[in-house]
């Protein structure tokens, strides 16, 4: 059985890659970098449908190191009976710490007391009037419940939050179903699903205008499904209270400097997944993937599994 892995993520070093080599390389043939392989491992920024399976015709599993799965063609795919899975946990709990703490900075104005520091004001006349808000006791609306979300939410229900959340295929315990428009009017919408084209915008200027004034708004998942120019207009417009954004439409994203004058707005480099152990947490999650493929197992994360069936409609978004 032969492995092709398909380009590095952009923190990813030599040595990384070396040591994932050899944790591989005891249960299958290590092949170069777009050579035709049984399986093949690619992330976020690899395309893999159809033409590339051309390049790669014995393959028959692909292996995304991610957790979103925007990259694939998976329509085409399961047409050529390639098996798909993914690397949702590798993550988790990064995401979910990141998306922690934009939330808190967003909820105790961070954004608009640290911009007043660093103009050399002492704004602490100012705290009356910013809306500072605790997370305990607050309401909390998810936008997708998969594995990332559902980790959100017994995390912020520890914490004493009310969780709102919404997933076409329902929510775990302890979580109140909800439309999108009743996650608008909570304190925090935080977005946890997957890119496909019935997810792509859907928080954009017609939801955020039925926002409840204050809502923080919270992006750790793909980009396109959030309208940047909406979200920014609307804090800007004082509709809501702050926005914090990790992934965006376009990576590397132009218009990081033109908001500097915006307080409560939070960009981050695509950077909530990254944690000092997670190049051991992909070759461990690769590791277990092919081992169990290559006994005739059935490997964890499937994504056919994840949709109920082969693939998601365009009318149900689907989820992290």
């Amino acid at each position: 059985m032969r492995l092709s892995r398909w380009g590095l993520s952009a923190y990813e070093t030599d040595a990384d890659v070396a040591e994932e080599a050899k944790a591989l390389s005891s249960i299958v043939s290590l092949v170069e970098p777009g050579e035709d392989a049984e399986i093949v491992v690619v992330h976020s920024k690899i395309r893999f449908g159809r033409a590339e399976l051309a390049r790669a015709p014995s393959c028959q599993l692909v292996i995304t190191t991610t957790s979103g799965t925007d990259h694939l063609n998976l329509t085409g795919l399961a047409a050529a009976n390639v098996t798909v899975c993914r690397l949702p946990l590798v993550r988790r709990d990064a995401v979910v710490e990141t998306s922690l703490m934009m939330m808190l900075w967003g909820l105790r104005a961070a954004g608009p007391l640290q911009a007043a520091s660093r103009q050399g004001r002492w704004a602490r006349g100012d705290l009356p009037e910013l809306n500072m808000r605790l997370l305990g006791g607050s309401r909390v609306g998810l936008l997708g419940l998969g594995v990332i979300g559902s980790r959100m939410a017994e995390v912020l229900s520890a914490l004493g939050v009310e969780v709102l959340g919404c997933d076409p295929r329902g929510v775990p315990d302890g979580v109140t179903e909800a439309p999108l428009e009743s996650l608008l009017h909570c304190d925090v919408l935080s977005v946890h699903c997957d890119l496909n084209p019935s997810s792509a915008g859907i928080v954009g200027v017609d939801a955020l205008c039925q926002a409840n004034p204050g809502l923080v708004l919270v992006n750790t998942a793909r980009g396109a499904v959030v309208d940047v120019q909406a979200a920014v207009s609307a804090l800007s417009g004082g509709q809501l209270g702050a926005v914090c954004l990790d992934v965006f439409p376009r990576e590397p994203f132009d218009g990081l400097g033109a908001t500097e004058h915006v307080p409560g707005l939070m960009m981050l480099p695509h950077a909530a997944g990254f944690h000092g152990g997670l190049s051991a947490a992909i070759s461990e999650g690769l590791f277990d993937a092919v081992s169990r493929w290559c006994a005739h197992q059935q490997v964890p994360h499937r994504v056919q599994d994840r949709f109920g069936g082969l693939m998601p409609t365009k009318n149900r978004w689907t989820l992290d």
